[in-house]
């Protein structure tokens, strides 16, 4: 009888252990439909704000698929990162039906009381998307090939795999840049006007092109990798030298401006002789460094006139008769300050105008100039995207280069892409993928931050809050997304004054997915909560209401 009892009582313990671990399989699969699989490793340093998140070989946070059939109708899913420590903290909310409205005092029928409206507009849509991404220059191809290949495979994965940012566009220096532990060129032969010692050197052959391969493995779509080049060769410039401004000697049309062209046809040949296709190229960038005098690395100039001339007696033609007239050619790729008179100088020839895709605009200086001059390009010029095509933190005099934890850049980094987003800009392309913990390396001593910081002495990286900020929107504005109209106010208190105070801090954009999916995408870089009401206008005017947390972005996305 008593072993009859120890049996029972064995099979109790035994059939509830069983219950509790189907139960706990069961939220732990439900949960891993609105949290990251693998959370964030964090870790504080003294000289930043917030934490950064610790990689390696065998351990790195990942962020889940947004897929439609996971997040169910009648819910949203909202991600969430912060100063206070937040790494993309999901949690799933309810939708109100339609017709659910707040009343005059600003209290939504749910209880809260709201602080700011943002309406989605069902009336009408902005400009299409082109994607988010970074750039494989030498110093981040060197740190990334630093690490271990498991390390290394983290890191790719964490920006192209659909457990990371889901980045879709790269852009790749021509040769060397500032960004480069030499100065160098692919073709040092003086008076070689055939290029016929045109060749790849050893930082594409064996870092850049590998890893580009690598990242496009991963990416569940392709690529659009454009080529952005510095300097040409010391003797086709003014200087004859490469390491500082000058320009091309002569003018449009003639031997020196035709090889300058037949280099760029000679790039994209040989990149995709490596089986690395080329979407785009850039004309030049940041072209007005050259004008500089003794400018502290590789640099070429050109006025938007020469631009024009070069393009259309030269580039656009060789582009062509090499049968490239599908790649993407931007110009420009300099401050935004330079607009929208760029623009109007190069597209108003019709042949250059002719070979043009896009403009692209670099953040360096948009102090000087407001976000608006970027509607009024597209105004003048509706037919060519603008594309952001460079941003990075700790370029600007006295700042320290890399600080780790730095919540306040990763906030600039995302009040940029909301700005840009706000104002016709299809992309927003971040510089070095990954440096040192001394921000290079850098041969000309111009150190910067970066998303990512590789410390190849321990094996790991360090997932900056920039890389947090970057992937609040590239993870959740795949390709062709298109963004929406819509409307921000602040609510009013029984009084009739605006809540404008707490919704100050609020910056904000919405956008619809090729997949049909609604997102929002949301920055408080206030120091207090907001009540923030977000109404569905093409869903029929449903609604849903969410805390928006001081010095927080946060991501919404529902069907």
């Amino acid at each position: 009888m008593l072993q009859t009892t120890k049996k029972s009582a064995m099979e109790k313990r035994y059939l509830l252990f069983i219950c509790l671990s189907i139960l706990t399989f069961c939220l732990a699969a439900d949960a891993s439909n609105a949290e990251a699989a693998r959370p964030c490793n964090g870790r504080r340093y003294s000289e930043g704000d917030s934490i950064v998140c610790v990689c390696s070989g065998t351990y790195c946070d990942d962020l889940t698929p947004i897929v439609q059939g996971d997040i169910p109708a009648g819910q949203f899913l909202s991600y969430r990162s912060s100063r206070s420590g937040d790494r993309f903290l999901a949690v799933k909310g309810t939708i109100q039906p339609n017709g659910t409205r707040q009343t005059d005092d600003g209290t939504d029928p749910t209880g809260a009381v709201v602080d700011a409206v943002f309406t989605i507009s069902n009336a009408g849509s902005y400009q299409s998307l082109i994607g988010f991404g970074g750039a494989m220059t030498d110093a981040a191809a060197i740190n990334i090939m630093s690490l271990s290949e498991a390390a290394r495979k983290s890191l790719l994965d964490s920006y192209y795999s659909e457990t990371g940012s889901e980045y879709s566009v790269g852009r790749v220096p021509m040769a060397s840049c500032d960004f480069s532990t030499h100065v160098y060129s692919y073709d040092e032969t003086p008076g070689d006007f055939d290029l016929k010692d045109f060749k790849l050197t050893t930082e594409d052959l064996d870092m850049k092109i590998p890893l580009l391969k690598q990242a496009q493995a991963t990416a569940k779509a392709p690529l659009k990798i454009f080529g952005s080049v510095w300097t040409a060769p010391a003797w086709l410039k003014t200087s004859g030298r490469e390491n500082t401004s000058g320009q091309l000697i002569g003018q449009a049309g003639d031997k020196y401006h035709k090889t300058w062209a037949q280099y760029f046809v000679k790039f994209v040949q040989s990149y995709e002789a490596q089986n690395v296709s080329i979407w785009g190229l850039t004309t030049q960038n940041e072209p007005i460094d050259g004008y500089i005098p003794m400018f502290p690395f590789q640099a070429l100039g050109f006025t938007p006139a020469s631009q024009r001339d070069f393009i259309a007696k030269d580039l656009g033609p060789a582009l062509a008769a090499a049968n490239l007239q599908h790649l993407k050619l931007i110009i420009m790729d300099d401050q935004r300050f330079l607009l929208p008179n760029w623009a109007d100088t190069v597209l108003a020839d019709d042949t250059a105008a002719g070979f043009v895709d896009g403009i692209g605009v670099h953040w360096y200086f948009d102090g000087l100039t407001p976000a608006s001059v970027l509607t009024k390009t597209h105004n003048r010029h509706p037919d060519k995207f603008i594309l952001s095509t460079e941003a990075c933190q700790g370029s600007g005099i006295g700042q320290h280069k890399v600080i780790l934890g730095d919540w306040s850049r990763g906030e600039s980094y995302a009040q940029d892409i909301i700005e840009n987003l706000q104002n016709w800009v299809g992309g927003w392309v971040d510089w070095n993928l990954a440096l040192n913990t001394e921000g290079g390396p850098n041969w000309a001593k111009n150190q910067v931050d970066s998303p990512i910081i590789v410390n190849a002495t321990a094996d790991e990286f360090y997932k900056q809050p920039m890389y947090y900020a970057l992937a609040h929107f590239s993870k959740f504005l795949p390709p062709n997304s298109v963004i929406l109209k819509s409307n921000l106010a602040s609510t009013t208190n029984p009084w009739g004054v605006k809540r404008v105070s707490k919704a100050s801090g609020l910056q904000i954009v919405a956008a619809q997915r090729p997949d049909g999916g609604l997102v929002t995408m949301v920055m408080n870089k206030g120091k207090k909560d907001v009540t923030l009401k977000v109404v569905d206008g093409p869903g029929g005017g449903r609604s849903f209401v969410v805390t928006v947390q001081a010095r927080s972005i946060q991501s919404f996305v529902w069907w």
